[in-house]
C-alpha cells in the first residue's frame, strides 16, 4: 500500500450499559416515535439503535420506507401492525430487509421496542 493512508471509520466502543444511557431522540415527523443510537457511522443512517414507538404511534407521515442499506431487526417488546400488509408483528419476531425492500408504514396500538442494526454489505 505504500505511504497512502486508508481511512477507517469505526463505531464507538461500549461495554454492557443500560440502553437508557443513550438519549431518546424524538422523530421529527412521527409523534410518539424515538430512537436511541448505540453506535452510528457519522454522516450516514448506518447505525445500531433501539427504536421506541409509544402506544398509539402511527408512522404514516413517513410513508413506505425504502433504504439503500440492510436492516436487521428484533422486536424486544410490544407489537406493530404493518398497514400495507395488514399484519401484526409481535415481541420475539425478527426481520432481515435487503436494500430496496419496501416496508411500513406501521401503527403500534400498545407500543413497541425494536433492536435494529443497519449496515452496508459488499456484494
Amino acid at each position: 500500500m505504500g505511504n497512502s493512508e486508508i481511512e477507517v471509520v469505526i463505531k464507538p466502543e461500549h461495554e454492557f450499559v443500560d440502553y437508557k444511557t443513550f438519549e431518546a431522540v424524538p422523530s421529527k415527523t412521527v409523534e410518539g416515535s424515538s430512537q436511541r443510537i448505540i453506535a452510528q457511522i457519522p454522516g450516514t443512517e448506518v447505525a445500531t439503535r433501539i427504536l421506541e414507538l409509544g402506544a398509539g404511534t402511527d408512522t404514516s407521515p413517513d410513508g413506505v420506507q425504502i433504504h439503500d442499506f440492510w436492516e436487521e431487526l428484533y422486536i424486544i417488546e410490544g407489537s406493530l401492525i404493518d398497514l400495507r400488509l395488514n399484519e401484526e408483528f409481535t415481541a420475539g419476531m425478527v426481520a432481515c430487509r435487503p436494500p430496496g425492500m419496501e416496508h411500513g408504514p406501521w401503527q403500534s396500538p400498545n407500543g413497541c421496542k425494536i433492536f435494529e442494526v443497519r449496515y452496508y454489505a459488499n456484494k
